[in-house]
């Protein structure tokens, strides 16, 4: 099931300065960002051993989330929120908004073999 964090913030009149630690079990191994979003839907998978944080440090977007119980749908839209997401919990993230930047962190390397993108079947079909 997804999570949705409030990460630590310090706040001063040279800034704001947010800390992302201790949150992915086994640590972060990979770090990617998506940009250039325009009206497209991203994801559309899940993982069979993966962890990934997601956090949009510039602008916002949607992260709809199915882990094959329930559905539920997060509001990026603070560089203080992030959104965790267990292996089994099938995602999209879409509706960007000009000049996003989502940050993803992972507990592991890229590995095509972990990617599933066959969806759960609808809830209360």
């Amino acid at each position: 099931m997804p999570k949705l964090i409030q990460l630590e913030t310090f706040l001063s009149d040279k800034g704001s300065l947010t800390v992302l630690e201790k949150i992915l079990p086994e640590g972060i191994k990979r770090i990617f960002y998506i940009y250039n979003v325009e009206n497209q839907v991203r994801g559309g998978h899940r993982h069979k051993l993966t962890y990934n944080a997601l956090v949009c440090v510039s602008g916002s977007c949607k992260v709809y989330n199915h882990d094959g119980e329930k559905e539920e749908i997060f509001d990026l839209d603070s560089p203080e929120k992030c959104l965790l997401v267990e292996p089994r919990d099938w995602h999209t993230m879409y509706d960007f908004s000009k000049n996003t930047v989502l940050l993803v962190l992972s507990n592991r390397f890229y590995e095509k073999e972990d990617y599933i993108y066959e969806k759960y079947p609808k809830i209360g079909v």
